[in-house]
């Protein structure tokens, strides 16, 4: 068989669920960060200092936003930073920017050579865009918390014991798993044997 033929019929990789494990803590994290609806004219604002009164557009690249960002990553290193999902916190972006920059901080991302990083994309005028960013900065303080003291010591404590409890729960699934996923495997093979 070719190489090309090989490709065409390269199978998947069977499935695993610990292979979810980060997006579980990513929503243990996300999960306790709050929302907080910004009225129509903090969004004027916003908008205004971004100079996207008229035309609303990716506040890193200039393309079309098809979401809202977060300026201040809400998690690094699988635990919050305190910052939440709040008007002061969030810009217009599109998705390649909002992909690439991840938890990055805005202006080292926007200006290295991270795939889809405006810089690497050769947008114009970053420096502009960036003065606009540091503008925005300033606009105001946002709110950033210690969720941990807030909490409390036994609540936040609980929250982590049942993150452990899921992820412990899903390497036992996958144990489970490889197990049913072999008896299948040995009766397909047994049933292709047969059929020929």
């Amino acid at each position: 068989m070719t190489a090309a033929a090989l490709f065409r019929f390269a199978m998947p990789k069977p499935v695993r669920i610990t292979g979810r494990s980060s997006s579980i803590t990513n929503s243990f994290v996300n999960g306790i960060i709050p929302v907080i609806a910004p009225t129509e004219a903090q969004v004027d604002e916003a908008l205004q200092i971004l100079d996207m009164s008229e035309v609303v557009s990716c506040a890193y690249c200039g393309d079309t936003p098809t979401e809202w960002d977060h300026l201040r990553p809400l998690v690094v290193d699988k635990q919050p930073t305190g910052f939440i999902s709040e008007i002061h916190n969030l810009v217009p972006a599109c998705g390649k920017c909002n992909q690439s920059k991840g938890n990055k901080p805005w202006r080292a991302w926007m200006f290295s050579s991270a795939r889809l990083s405006p810089a690497t994309r050769g947008i114009p005028n970053l420096e502009q865009r960036a003065a606009r960013l540091d503008d925005y900065e300033r606009w105001e303080v946002p709110t950033r918390i210690d969720f941990r003291d807030v909490a409390g010591h036994d609540l936040w404590e609980q929250h982590w014991r049942n993150h452990a409890a899921i992820i412990a729960a899903m390497r036992n699934a996958e144990e489970t798993v490889e197990l049913i996923r072999a008896r299948v495997t040995e009766a397909s093979r047994a049933t292709t044997t047969q059929a020929h």
